[in-house]
């Protein structure tokens, strides 16, 4: 009788481990999963562990002068800000806050985006004014509503008051005379900024990893495709690299109950054909990143993918559909680098 009794024991563990590898096996095994991530690693390409400019090399000094600058309050007229009062690098590059208040008090009139992965976008700003995170990082300093500081030659004018950062530019930059200017403030924060890349469990699957994603993340990917909303958000930061009329079939406004009707791009173009015209931002870490749109007027993720397809696409998603596309996009949620999530 126990011989038998453990026969049979034997016959459940193995049919238990056959069928425990079968189910690890499953989306592996699944000609349209298999299908689905080689066509979303052709979409989406690979992401890199830092962003080059050949205008300005990425080097360890640029990168901890640049860090030191980005939490530095000193770069606001009153002390009272830096970068990342706005672009908290512990809530994922955001202040989740519609618009953001600067050094008066005074709200700015578009959200603030993350600087997350952001060297891998075609340009800045929500219009896309200036072409890379140097130029973009010279913006903030001198606006009136944000930090609001008098000139270039004031911001310089305060560091030179220090001998830690004049030690530090002259590493950084060993060739220049004159190490301390607004160009190289620029350069440091840029460097720094470069190096802000989060890579995801998304990314994990792009490189082959096809068991990463649940079915219902896998679901939502294939409905992100399929229904088209690669066609603004593709390449390695999922966005941020073309520029497309927020409300192809209707008006924004009605659905995100803007207070405002902001014109986009034609605010700084003054070019008809720019009305409405924002940069289609980046969808890494977009969980995270709350509230949406260029005036932050949507709180609720699920909400803002029901928008997008209706204004964006004229469809209306069923809400298996947007869950399953909200799953996914929550796999884009990605971490700092060690070396720079561990000085935090």
């Amino acid at each position: 009788m126990k011989k038998y009794l453990y026969v049979i024991i034997l016959l459940v563990i193995a049919t238990s481990c056959n069928t425990s590898n079968k189910k690890k096996e499953t989306k592996a095994s699944n000609p349209e999963y298999v299908a689905l991530q080689k066509k979303a690693s052709t979409i989406f390409g690979t992401l890199p562990t830092q962003v080059n400019n050949p205008e300005n090399e990425i080097t360890e000094e640029k990168v901890v002068l640049g860090k030191k600058l980005y939490f530095d309050n000193r770069l606001s007229k009153d002390n009272t800000q830096s970068c990342n009062t706005c672009h908290d690098l512990k809530t994922y590059g955001v202040d989740n806050l519609p618009t953001s208040p600067g050094n008066d008090g005074g709200l700015g009139t578009r959200n603030s985006p993350t600087v997350l992965n952001a060297a891998l976008h075609k340009d800045q700003f929500w219009d896309g004014r200036e072409p890379d995170v140097e130029a973009q990082a010279g913006g903030p300093i001198l606006n009136p509503v944000e930090m609001a500081m008098p000139s270039e030659e004031v911001v310089v004018e305060r560091l030179l008051e220090d001998e830690n950062y004049l030690e530090m530019f002259e590493t950084a930059f060993p060739e220049d005379e004159k190490p301390i200017t607004y160009k190289n403030i620029q350069k440091a924060i840029g460097a720094f900024e470069r190096k802000l890349i989060t890579p995801s469990k998304f990314d994990d699957f792009i490189a082959g990893n096809i068991e990463i994603l649940n079915e219902k993340e896998l679901k939502g990917l294939q409905l992100f495709i399929d229904n088209g909303c690669t066609a603004c958000h593709s390449g390695n930061a999922l966005g941020g690299n073309i520029h497309q009329k927020f409300g192809l079939f209707d008006d924004y406004w009605k659905y995100t109950k803007s207070k405002t009707i902001d014109e986009g791009k034609f605010e700084v173009t003054k070019k008809e054909g720019d009305k409405y015209i924002f940069k289609s931002p980046s969808l890494r870490n977009i969980a995270k990143t709350y509230p949406y749109f260029h005036d932050g007027s949507v709180n609720d993720l699920k909400d803002a993918v029901s928008i997008m397809g209706k204004i964006q696409l004229n469809k209306e998603f069923t809400p298996d559909e947007l869950d399953a596309m909200v799953a996914f996009l929550n796999s884009l949620t990605g971490e700092l680098p060690e070396d720079i999530k561990n000085t935090l």
